[in-house]
């Protein structure tokens, strides 16, 4: 399912839902694009937005920290301190 990112055209012939980007998912690749705004019929256009890769390493810590998990860090040969 693509998610594509949508803007109106012209500012002053918005509504409140298209004057800011706004995510719109196409359930088959070969759907076609919007030209106009679902909510008030105003003219539309796709916005370029860079795809989100991979998460913060401090956010990974946090949440296996939450399930119980236990992160060790090696100090010496056969040595390691427990982090958490």
């Amino acid at each position: 399912m693509p998610i594509y990112e949508y803007q109106a055209k012209k500012q002053s012939k918005s509504c409140t839902y298209c004057a800011k980007p706004f995510e719109w998912v196409h359930p088959r690749m070969s759907d076609p694009l919007l030209s106009v705004c679902p909510k008030c019929n105003a003219p539309i256009e796709k916005i370029f937005s860079p795809p989100s890769i991979g998460r913060s390493k401090s956010s990974l810590d946090q949440r296996a920290k939450n399930v119980g998990f236990h992160k060790l860090k090696r100090i010496g040969k056969g040595e390691y301190e427990k982090q958490y």
